[in-house]
């Protein structure tokens, strides 16, 4: 199994490059022992970036949980050596760190003021969105949201990430707000990301060590995507 090692602490998501050995080649993929590039899934994009190593390079364009392991999507992945370093596209990783780290922050405002449930969500570098459920969205509810995530933006308080039993964080979060009951209950240890006294979430993305990191929320579009359901699409400006 590759080591993934952004999902350590808060601290790893920050590695921009790291050193490895590869333990399979595939007809347009390679392998890695351990990466600190993010798989997509879970709403959020792959990261991008190379594997370098003396005399060559290689584009990473995706990189997937196919089968299990990591696979780093890359051309002509023969002639990749055995140790390599990967060096990740970090602005692109460091807007989808803030992008969503926000979605937690604007989900469980929703919840708290409408009662309306995270129901699904796509993270972009540039714009993301979050479908929500039940609810019908006025101008001025958004509002309220913006304004209320904007609050909680500039109190810079710290993100934390650490492991945590099932066990302990059913009893000590509302498991509708977490989206905790949508987990399959045989997964018993469960890493979880704290925002202070205002979220306890599982989540295996990548975040920013503090709100300060974010930004502000803009609120740029709303759409109707069934009964009860309302998609919101957002930005963050520096």
């Amino acid at each position: 199994m590759t080591e993934i090692l952004y999902m350590k602490d808060i601290d790893s998501n920050y590695t921009r490059e790291f050193d490895a050995k590869i333990v399979e080649h595939g007809f347009d993929y390679v392998v890695l022992d351990r990466t600190a590039f993010y798989a997509v899934g879970g709403g959020q994009p792959s990261d991008t970036g190379r594997l370098v190593w003396d005399g060559g390079s290689a584009q990473v364009r995706e990189v997937t949980k196919k089968d299990g392991p990591k696979h780093h999507l890359v051309q002509n992945p023969d002639n990749v050596p055995d140790a390599v370093k990967g060096v990740l596209d970090w602005d692109r990783r460091y807007a989808h760190m803030r992008m969503h780290t926000a979605q937690h922050i604007i989900s469980g405002v929703v919840y708290d003021s409408f009662r309306a449930r995270t129901v699904g969500n796509q993270i972009y570098h540039d714009r993301s969105r979050i479908d929500f459920a039940p609810v019908t969205f006025s101008d001025e509810m958004l509002a309220e949201v913006e304004a209320k995530c904007n609050e909680i933006f500039s109190r810079g308080t710290p993100v934390n990430i650490s492991t945590i039993s099932r066990d302990v964080l059913e009893r000590e979060v509302d498991a509708q707000r977490a989206n905790l009951d949508l987990l399959p209950k045989s997964v018993r240890e469960l890493r979880v990301v704290t925002i202070g006294d205002f979220d306890v979430c599982p989540c295996a993305g990548t975040h920013v060590r503090s709100l300060s990191e974010v930004g502000k929320l803009r609120i740029t579009k709303r759409d109707r995507k069934g009964k009860d359901k309302e998609r919101v699409t957002y930005e963050l400006d520096i």
